[in-house]
């Protein structure tokens, strides 16, 4: 009797070990629809003139702020659309994009200012400004609502259109040393 009971242990262990083995009946379900996530856009804070040239691009940030001084040796393009996650009286995402040329304390009070230097700067971003530095080199703006705050523009600003032109805006701090003209 016991030599059955042994076998009867070993056939069914067996049979447990296989029957874990076989292969399973694969059964499909349609994966669950995912809603598709807001883009947020956060600063970007870099000296590095490649990261850069990639945030002021339309899949960078709204905010591109540089630590230091820079010289980029190819022309630089300001692109795309972003919001600053703040809301207008009328609940809808105010649109901005800020190249900020300067450091700040906590206070939100400027504490350094930066040059970058580029052969030029094309802005295409829609309420895009450039903040608390210098530029050197020439903006062509193609946008209607481009604006300089505390900001030098050691070159010439060119506007795509008189629209372009009418809608700049620049603070009395800001100066530019070059033409501003429509070409």
């Amino acid at each position: 009797m016991k030599k059955f009971l042994s076998v009867i242990a070993v056939v069914t262990l067996s049979l447990s070990i296989l029957s874990g083995c076989a292969q399973k009946t694969a059964t499909t379900t349609a994966p669950a629809a995912t809603p598709k996530a807001d883009v947020v856009s956060s600063a970007s804070v870099t000296k590095d003139p490649v990261i850069f040239t990639k945030d002021i691009s339309k899949d960078g940030n709204w905010i591109i702020a540089i630590t230091d001084n820079m010289t980029v040796d190819k022309d630089l393009v300001l692109d795309g659309e972003f919001n600053n996650k703040k809301k207008d009286t009328k609940g809808k995402l105010i649109i901005q994009r800020k190249v900020a040329l300067y450091a700040q304390d906590a206070k939100h009070v400027v504490t350094a200012r930066y040059t970058l230097i580029a052969p030029k700067m094309i802005i295409n971003s829609p309420n895009a400004s450039i903040e608390h530095g210098i530029f050197k080199g020439d903006l062509y703006v193609n946008t209607n609502t481009f604006q300089l705050k505390d900001n030098k523009v050691i070159g010439n600003i060119y506007f795509k259109n008189a629209a372009a032109k009418a809608g700049f805006k620049m603070d009395a701090k800001s100066s530019v040393t070059g033409k501003q003209e429509v070409k």
